[in-house]
């Protein structure tokens, strides 16, 4: 898998050039232009040009480049794919699955991207997200994420899943009512352990309400706490939130430092496990404080 840094993935309606000049002008990790929620039916197949156009013409600087087709159910679907890669596929990255309820449907997409790659004489392959946001989804998530070696990432879809699972909102207004915790921790544990049993990245979704900063940092550090690596983005404002939560702390990095080194030197010793600052560092705990320097590394933290 082609690693990525996708801290923030901004939403960009492909249906509008002048919201897609200003996403390019952003801090974010990816930017992905919406063929699919974010553009009303009569607009999708214009869509698919402008797509192109900004693919091949606009500078991207080091952001990921991404578009979101429609579904494998839909009748747009099939040339979303072939016009945005016969038009652009050298400039392309990453192509997001909308809706997948099963393996087949990821499968429908890369079987599409092999032909048109080999017809086009692509150099690089184009790789695969997928939105886990209908309850079929979440039920076959393990199958899902080991589906495709084009798979680079799952991201958690809220709203259609809520619509999916049935969930019922409108009683949020009566806060005797309200769901206690967080209503997501399942299918975020449930997703972000299928993403990294496959050596993927998993992606928190959406946070609705961009005026409240601080529900999208809560949200985030959560996501960011069970393993996940970076969260969407629905307006600009929320991208500087989003490249924070999900890069390490100056302390944690220099906590993992000091950590990693006590074990090190301990290991040179004969030891098996060394005490720093009241702590025990062994095997297990040195695996973690890894992860948080390569991160800070990912991230230019180091």
């Amino acid at each position: 898998m082609t690693l990525r840094l996708r801290r923030s993935e901004l939403s960009t309606p492909a249906s509008s050039p002048k919201m897609i000049e200003k996403a390019m002008a952003t801090a974010a990790d990816m930017v992905f232009l919406d063929l699919e929620d974010a553009v009303a039916p009569a607009q999708k197949e214009a869509a698919r040009k402008n797509a192109v156009d900004a693919l091949r013409n606009l500078d991207w600087g080091t952001k990921v480049r991404a578009v979101r087709v429609n579904g494998a159910d839909t009748h747009w679907a099939h040339d979303d794919v072939i016009e945005v890669v016969e038009g652009a596929g050298d400039k392309l990255d990453v192509i997001i699955v909308p809706k997948p309820k099963a393996p087949r449907d990821v499968w429908f997409f890369d079987t599409l991207l092999t032909q048109l790659e080999t017809k086009l004489n692509l150099k690089k392959k184009i790789g695969l997200e997928a939105l886990i946001e209908e309850s079929a989804a979440l039920a076959h998530v393990e199958e899902i994420a080991a589906s495709s070696p084009r798979l680079e990432a799952l991201i958690l879809g809220f709203g259609d899943l809520s619509a999916s699972q049935g969930m019922r909102f409108g009683v949020a207004s009566d806060p005797a009512l309200r769901y206690p915790g967080d209503m997501w921790h399942h299918a975020r544990v449930r997703m972000i352990t299928a993403c990294r049993a496959n050596g993927i990245d998993a992606i928190d979704g959406p946070f609705g309400n961009f005026k409240d900063p601080d529900g999208y940092r809560r949200e985030a550090t959560w996501a960011a706490t069970l393993g996940a690596v970076g969260k969407w983005a629905i307006h600009p404002s929320q991208i500087e939130i989003a490249n924070d939560v999900f890069a390490p702390t100056p302390h944690e990095i220099e906590n993992a430092r000091k950590m990693s080194e006590a074990y090190q030197a301990a290991t040179r010793d004969g030891a098996g496990a060394a005490g720093a600052g009241g702590m025990l560092v062994d095997a297990v705990a040195v695996r973690i404080f890894e992860g948080v320097l390569e991160r800070a590394r990912l991230t230019g933290r180091a």
